[in-house]
């Protein structure tokens, strides 16, 4: 593989990894909610997916409209009522945010064992656009048609967040919820939207995911270690810094696998740790 084939599959994964990541960091850079169990929805929209595509014959790009609103009302319902329970009862948010790990450590269990129950503990495979285009680069189709959905998607986010009344509660509210709440701007439902919006973008994720990589019901740890990983790396909150983070993590995971693709994990690990001790703030600074 030439070191262009490494940039441009890299930079393909990293695509995912940012929109695996975003997701997570609206939940913790808005909602203040550490949620460990963020990849355990990524898995159950690879699944959902796998399933209507096995069994029914849906394309998996059609299942999009499936697994997103799932995921989206799963997140709202989850903050409107657990998530805003320990909010409401606690002293502090250093004691909320503690708490939230706890409680999203027990939903990660609960639904990875949910889902092992329904679909076993076996690895799967979607075949989808399995060939090659670029000529001589071998650039995969499916991860070039994941990687088109996620800018489409990465584009509608930003517009969103930068120009929609419900976008600009969900930034006042992420930097100073205190005054958005004076100003009138209603914390709790805002919390809870992005919370479900987040748990949307990794429905997405799944279902993308699933057309690119193998998947199990034991996956989702693993993609919450990525997203953490990635968040740290562009930045605590600042979505721009997910993306960058992504990409660069996506490379990172392509180069080392061309060389030892036992490494992969280890070298993300290498990554962080080197990160919190040279530079704790991120990319972005945030």
């Amino acid at each position: 593989m030439a070191a262009v084939d490494i940039i441009i599959t890299g930079v393909l994964l990293g695509g995912l990894f940012a929109l695996v990541s975003v997701g997570f960091s609206l939940q913790y850079g808005v909602g203040r909610v550490l949620n460990v169990s963020h990849g355990e929805f990524i898995m159950i929209g690879a699944f959902i997916t796998f399933w209507l595509f096995s069994s029914h014959g849906l394309n998996p790009l059609i299942s999009i409209v499936v697994t997103a609103p799932l995921t989206i009302v799963l997140g709202w319902a989850l903050h409107a009522t657990l998530f805003r329970r320990l909010m409401d009862k606690a002293p502090s948010v250093d004691i909320f945010e503690g708490q939230s790990m706890l409680a999203s450590f027990g939903l990660l269990y609960i639904v990875q064992n949910i889902a092992r129950i329904i679909w076993g503990s076996q690895t799967y495979n979607l075949t989808f656009l399995q060939r090659t285009v670029g000529g001589s680069l071998l650039i995969p189709l499916n991860r070039l048609v994941a990687f088109g959905v996620i800018v489409v998607i990465g584009a509608i986010l930003f517009w969103f967040l930068a120009a929609t009344r419900l976008g600009k509660a969900i930034r006042a509210s992420g930097q100073d919820p205190t005054t958005a709440g004076l100003m009138g701007v209603d914390i709790h439902g805002v919390l809870a939207i992005c919370f479900g919006i987040g748990l949307g973008l990794a429905g997405i994720a799944g279902t993308l995911m699933s057309t690119v990589l193998a998947i199990s019901t034991s996956m989702g740890l693993q993609y919450t270690v990525v997203a953490m990983i990635v968040v740290v790396l562009g930045g605590l909150g600042s979505i721009s810094g997910a993306v960058i983070g992504g990409v660069i993590l996506g490379i990172v995971s392509q180069l080392v696998t061309y060389f030892e693709p036992t490494m992969s994990f280890i070298a993300y690990y290498i990554i962080f740790i080197i990160l919190l001790l040279a530079r704790p703030k991120g990319i972005m600074g945030k």
